[in-house]
């Protein structure tokens, strides 16, 4: 019955998936329906830490793109890559690296896109090569932000197993491996696809009167729009947010009440987003009225929706099931490490969310009794939904290549963001598990 369950749990996850987002989160709140008044599962708690952070981040994040700090990111990242165009293939996969390694979620980057694909089509480079990397590098940059809804999740539940454990802890594992991830990833990238005077289907849209138009004489840049001085101030204020972020985790005392246990990191975390989104509105006077109007925002809102349905669905039947499971799984996973992070892969294909992935998997985990050095340096592996081509940002990617070069193949699983992403998460999984083995 416990097998049947699980295909039903699966089923109802690959149904929500297809409509995305929010009808994600929604169809897995039929699942839990079903699961609880049909299957006669106790309900878990929902995952309101994790919604929480999602909404504090998104919030200040919010509130810094409102007051034209994300403009002014891109206009220096813009910079960046325009003074350096032959090196764009290296450049684009770590500038959108660290907008999400600031932001915390991977959202932000649709504005860099067009600029990355500009200045490659430029310099005669092949835009997917720096695209499709620098799409897949957003979202491997995720489990590296402290900021991050996966990262905070994961400080939250092992620092109650091992003390020890701290965000600097979770940091010094994940940035180095996904950094390194990213380079490798990019290091491929380099000479993948034809070039573009060999390429078919550039060579195609080159004969077509409209396309050709497009190619030749649009071109993408931010540097053309005067921003004002209250953008910049956003930014830094939104930088000195991050630093205050490490160094209460770094000086546990800071955060020690009376004689009390030091405050939760994904308290603190929430307070110090919601104290500089306000710091941030109150310094730039911008205007509330923009903030839920902006891509991070949506983004955001949707996504914790979609977590809202989909780990509440997920904890209630692993809670369940897990005493069956856990002997014959617990032998598997400790003989072959590597099996948890293909679990973690799996799950993320299906759920789109690494927030969601980790809320859903880390306490299977736990439960199993999985080392916090095994659980923390595979946690690159909550990054899977670059596998089946139906992310927002692969797929928009994919429309602002002009070139049709960064595409989806007539094969379906042969696209642009395959090879990339493989390399990536293998590459940061073995490097992450390797460093955690000493640091943890």
């Amino acid at each position: 019955m416990l097998y049947l369950e699980f295909l039903f749990l699966l089923l109802v996850l690959y149904a929500g998936s297809r409509f995305g987002g929010i009808g994600l989160g929604v169809v897995s709140g039929l699942g839990l329906l079903v699961e609880v008044f049909i299957f006669r599962m106790p309900p878990t708690s929902p995952p309101i830490t994790v919604m929480l952070i999602i909404l504090a981040v998104v919030t200040c994040a919010s509130i810094l793109e409102a007051a034209g700090g994300l403009k002014y990111m891109l206009q220096i990242a813009e910079r960046i890559l325009r003074s350096n165009p032959k090196r764009v293939t290296f450049l684009g996969p770590l500038v959108t690296y660290v907008m999400t390694f600031m932001l915390g979620t991977g959202h932000a980057v649709y504005s860099i896109m067009p600029i990355i694909g500009d200045v490659a089509l430029k310099n005669g480079i092949r835009p997917e090569r720096p695209m499709a990397a620098s799409s897949v590098s957003s979202q491997l940059a995720i489990t590296a932000s402290p900021i991050s809804a996966a990262v905070v999740y994961y400080l939250s539940q092992l620092s109650g197993v091992q003390e020890s454990i701290s965000l600097m802890t979770i940091l010094m594992v994940t940035v180095p491996s996904t950094l390194l991830g990213t380079l490798l990833l990019s290091l491929y990238s380099l000479r993948r696809g034809a070039d573009l005077s060999e390429d078919p289907e550039y060579q195609r849209r080159l004969n077509d009167p409209l396309w050709k138009d497009k190619i030749l004489h649009t071109t993408s840049t931010s540097l053309d729009e005067k921003l004002p001085q209250s953008a910049k101030h956003a930014v830094l204020l939104f930088i000195m947010a991050l630093v205050v972020i490490v160094i209460v985790a770094m000086v546990p005392e800071i955060r020690t009440i009376g004689e009390g246990k030091p405050i939760s990191m994904s308290v603190v975390i929430q307070m110090m987003m919601l104290a500089f989104g306000g710091l941030i509105l109150l310094v730039t006077r911008t205007n509330v009225q923009k903030v839920p109007e902006g891509v991070v925002f949506k983004s955001g809102m949707v996504a914790a929706i979609a977590i809202f349905g989909i780990a509440w669905m997920s904890d209630t039947y692993f809670q369940y099931a897990m005493p069956s499971f856990k002997s014959g799984i617990t032998d598997m996973v400790q003989q072959y490490p590597w099996t948890f992070a293909l679990a973690l892969f799996t799950v993320s294909v299906v759920v789109n969310s690494q927030a969601a992935t980790a809320r859903m998997m880390l306490p299977v985990g736990m439960a199993m009794g999985l080392s916090p050095a095994l659980l923390i340096g595979l946690m690159p592996a909550t990054y899977g939904y670059f596998f089946i081509p139906n992310y927002p940002s692969d797929i928009a990617t994919c429309n602002f290549d002009v070139t049709g070069t960064t595409k989806i193949g007539k094969w379906y699983f042969n696209h642009s963001f395959m090879m990339p992403g493989l390399i990536g998460v293998v590459s940061a999984c073995a490097i992450g598990y390797t460093i955690a083995q000493i640091i943890v």
